[in-house]
């Protein structure tokens, strides 16, 4: 599939309290430092919505979810004639979306109200815009929300910063930017600072207009040298650029499949995991690669990576990367450490610096995954210090770091004190095995031992009785009142049920605490076999994740949030993965499709994209930091993954009909393959996959070794 058949307002048909995505139409080159997205509404943060009429304007935007909101953004408005007063609601047109071109590498609107067609093509630190005007008086309306500056040097240039976000260790971070005109600016526009300025610039009776940008979060001469490298471009040039990076990236995945739907919302699908994390390193004068760090509020050397939250990605997108990219997985890493070194802590949320939102420090497991497979291993020394001083050190600032550190590591667990405490003492302890998986690549053999021990904290918040992780205090009683579908206080977005199975490093060993592998099994049967009730005292509302839930017949496996993402994998820990295989397809084939509504809750950056991903693939990376990925059941007829190394490996599914629901045998290389499980490197040596599909489960007995990785197994 090219690139230019993805439409970007996939996902995009949102409010507040329901999510079909919550994604923003993106235009953009792949993680690019700017985005740019055509404004539709006067929201703060839900500023888009595809069945809009009104176009307020094209936003270079950086907002990675409403639920973070933007930072350094701006917004250009062309129209014509005279405004009654400089806003949005004097300067806004009707459009029609029908007739609009939505793609990742431009944009190209027609305002009804003024007849001018504009296109926006982006590059990595700017874009241009070719404006098509009608009428007479012809102008542009740049909104600089916040604080600004703004001066005109020449008619042919405009230049300025804005100071905007909902965020940030510097109060001041600067969003420079720098335009050039074909055509001369016939507004006398002089040195001016100010708040939430409306700009009118006028360019008199022009009939077209190319704008060249250039930004920067550096400075006013960094963002005048990112324009001056592509000065010479013409609109063309900067759309085959466009084209060509986005084409390299669709190219690492070809597919063949009868359905047309689901070919269309795999490559969809593929478009969203590689806009985060997203480009915050620039090349100065001497080719150098520097960046804004906006801890110590100073320009540093090396590169830098936002809008990531790692408790959403680790889990797909970055395994997704450690097949097919993994070269720019190691520039992450190389990012993610120079955050650490700049702010003593591994990130958690950035945007644009750590926000220190959700449970856990899960860039753990990103560190990890590529550790044993084998991704930035110079790195690792430094990045296994980094992750030991997150697992003993609790930090003076909230937003860094593990909460509840010291009592972790008095109790075994994060007592009932503390918020969401379960979540966080399990993920603590996945983080554990974690920073396990990494001393053993370095041969650190006391890290190993005492963090695989670490590891095993799961058990200290299990109630067998109940059969689910329970909040415990100080003195180490269970919470009284429990109810197993009360969503929020001890729990992270969702109830007993959803946060019970996070202990990706030991299912084995979980199976052992309920006492036998039956006693498991109907606790997932019990799971997916009831209604998606939940109770809301722990929010005091109905929370959108928690409607998500109840919009879908899934029982308690809310796929529209990541803690179930793995739910159906969990048979596979059981030797039965034919009792989720049917469930599998279905998830893909009733949740997922590539329309506006097409996802079925929020996809966050990338991660419930890669979920889908690798679930038409037939297999899901369970747990990232052990280097295999668990079978599951494929949806494509044929697919052929252009590995980081070179090699190609294919995968067919045969027969693949609706009926077929069920996986009968697995062949690779011509060999029965028995594990239920498929190890990295044996993928990265590429060949062939073939899955025999049936109508029937076929089951069949299966060893302790062929059972995905446990610590207990």
């Amino acid at each position: 599939m090219k690139i230019h058949e993805i439409d970007t307002r996939h996902g995009t048909a949102n409010h507040y309290s329901f999510s079909h995505g919550n994604c923003l139409p993106y235009t953009g080159v792949p993680f690019g430092m700017n985005y740019f997205c055509p404004q539709t509404k006067e929201e703060e943060r839900w500023w888009f919505h595809p069945e809009d009429h009104t176009f307020l304007g094209y936003r270079l935007t950086h907002q990675p979810s409403p639920w973070m909101a933007d930072f350094s953004q701006l917004v250009l408005t062309p129209y014509s004639g005279n405004l009654v007063e400089n806003d949005f609601e004097h300067v806004k047109s009707s459009y029609r979306p029908e007739d609009s071109i939505f793609q990742p590498t431009h944009l190209q609107i027609t305002q009804q109200r003024y007849q001018i067609t504009s296109q926006l093509i982006p590059s990595m630190y700017g874009g241009i815009f070719t404006i098509n005007y009608q009428q007479k008086q012809n102008s542009f309306l740049l909104h600089l929300p916040g604080k600004y500056f703004i001066e005109s040097t020449t008619p042919y240039q405009l230049k300025g910063y804005v100071i905007n976000h909902h965020g940030c260790e510097d109060p001041d971070l600067k969003f420079y930017f720098s335009l050039h005109f074909s055509e001369p600016l016939q507004t006398e526009i002089t040195k001016a600072h100010g708040e939430n300025g409306f700009i009118p610039c006028s360019f008199g009776d022009v009939v077209k207009q190319t704008i060249q940008l250039g930004t920067s979060f550096i400075s006013l001469e960094q963002a005048e040298l990112n324009l001056q490298r592509e000065i010479q471009q013409t609109a063309p040039d900067y759309l085959v650029n466009s084209q060509n990076e986005w084409q390299n990236y669709f190219d690492r995945i070809q597919v063949e499949h009868q359905n047309k739907q689901q070919l269309s919302t795999f490559y969809h699908n593929l478009y969203r995991t590689f806009l985060f994390p997203q480009t915050f390193y620039e090349v100065n004068q001497a080719g150098e690669k520097i960046h804004y760090d906006t801890y110590s509020q100073q320009v540093r050397p090396g590169i830098l990576y936002t809008n990531n939250g790692f408790w959403d990605t680790y889990k797909t997108v970055y395994p997704l990367y450690s097949l097919i990219a993994q070269e720019k997985y190691q520039e992450m890493l190389a990012g993610f450490l120079n955050s650490y070194k700049e702010t003593g802590f591994l990130p958690k949320w950035l945007s644009p610096d750590e926000r220190g939102l959700m449970p856990g420090t899960l860039i753990d497991a990103v560190i990890a995954d590529a550790a044993v497979k084998g991704i930035g291993s110079d790195l690792m020394p430094e990045f296994l210090e980094a992750m030991k001083k997150g697992a003993t050190i609790q930090s003076e600032n909230k937003n860094y770091g593990r909460q509840g550190t010291t009592d972790y590591l008095k109790y075994g667990y994060v007592p009932s004190q503390y918020h969401e405490s379960v979540n966080h003492t399990l993920d603590y302890a996945y983080s554990d095995f974690c920073i396990s998986q990494v001393a053993k690549t370095l041969g650190e053999t006391d890290d190993v031992n005492y963090y695989q021990k670490q590891a095993g904290n799961f058990r200290n918040i299990f109630d067998a009785e109940t059969g689910f992780m329970r909040a415990k205090d100080t003195e180490g009683n269970f919470r009284e009142g429990f109810l197993a579908t009360r969503w929020g206080k001890d729990y992270a977005e969702g109830s007993a049920w959803q946060s019970s199975f996070a202990v990706y490093q030991d299912f084995a060993g979980l199976i052992e605490a309920y006492g036998s592998s039956e006693i498991f099994e109907q606790k997932l049967i019990e799971l997916c076999n009831q209604s998606p009730s939940f109770n809301v005292e722990g929010y005091g509302s109905e929370i959108h994740e928690m409607s998500e839930m109840a919009a879908i017949e899934f029982g308690q496996l809310a796929i529209s949030n990541q803690p179930s993402f793995h739910y159906p994998y969990l048979f596979s820990y059981l030797g039965k993965p034919e009792m989720a295989q049917p469930l599998i397809k279905q998830l893909l084939t009733q949740t997922f499709d590539d329309s506006i509504n097409g996802y079925p809750g929020d996809e966050d950056n990338g991660s419930m994209a890669g979920w889908y991903i690798f679930n038409c693939l037939g297999f899901y990376p369970v747990t990232p930091g052990s280097g295999e990925y668990v079978i599951g059941m494929p949806l494509l007829d044929k697919v052929t993954l252009k590995l980081s190394n070179g090699k190609d490996l294919s995968i067919e599914s045969t027969p693949n009909k609706p009926q077929q629901q069920f996986i009968h045998e697995i062949k690779r290389n011509g060999e029965t393959h028995h594990n239920l499980f498929f190890q990295h490197q044996d993928l990265m040596n590429g060949g062939e996959i073939n899955y025999q599909l049936g109508i029937v489960p076929n089951s069949k007995k299966y060893t302790a070794e062929e059972l995905p990785f446990s610590l207990s197994k």
